[in-house]
């Protein structure tokens, strides 16, 4: 039997949407992935493809037979990264350099190093700060509502966004089906 790595074009669609259509800074999926080999050709392409619309894929982390991917638009990152609050906040976490390079690269990390789940990827995912620290304050508990991340601040902005992503996702999805390239829906930024 062949080793081989699933086709991270499918999950890109399914999961990534809002950051091929440059409304959301990036997002994180986990793929079956059995070869290494054929994971690195294909994240080598991808990033060869993607480069020009602003999109670079990372591998944060490989466990057994699984990758966890995370697609970024590090332009956008970089701002998100100059928010109030968000330096002080990563620091705590051994962050200290601030620029987009530096901070995924502390974050794969701290991802491949850690026992536990760096629940400041928030951060890195477009989550607002206040949720990132409510999430880790309340242990995953005590939310006001629950989409694409737990919410513990602004619930009624949070759902509209959780209901963008998910129309953005849902239409990206079908011209996907319909032949449309995932090229072809990323947007340049």
């Amino acid at each position: 039997m062949t080793k081989h790595c699933y086709d991270v074009e499918p999950y890109l669609i399914n999961n990534c949407a809002p950051t091929l259509a440059a409304v959301k800074t990036a997002n994180l999926f986990s793929m079956p992935c059995i070869s290494d080999e054929n994971l690195h050709r294909q994240l080598e392409e991808w990033n060869a493809k993607l480069e020009s619309r602003g999109i670079t894929i990372f591998l944060l982390k490989r466990c057994r037979d699984r990758a966890l991917l995370y697609v970024c638009r590090k332009k956008r990152l970089q701002k998100d990264l100059e928010k109030s609050g968000v330096h002080r906040f990563l620091k705590q976490y051994g962050y200290h350099e601030f620029s987009a390079e530096a901070a995924i690269s502390r974050l794969i990390e701290r991802m491949r190093t850690q026992e536990e789940f760096p629940h400041e990827i928030g951060v890195f995912l477009d989550y607002p700060l206040g949720d990132v620290i409510g999430f880790i304050q309340n242990e995953g508990k005590n939310y006001k509502c629950l989409g694409c991340w737990k919410v513990y601040c602004d619930a009624c902005k949070a759902q509209k966004q959780f209901a963008a992503y998910r129309k953005c996702g849902e239409v990206y999805h079908r011209l996907w089906e319909n032949g449309r390239s995932v090229m072809r829906l990323t947007v340049a930024a």
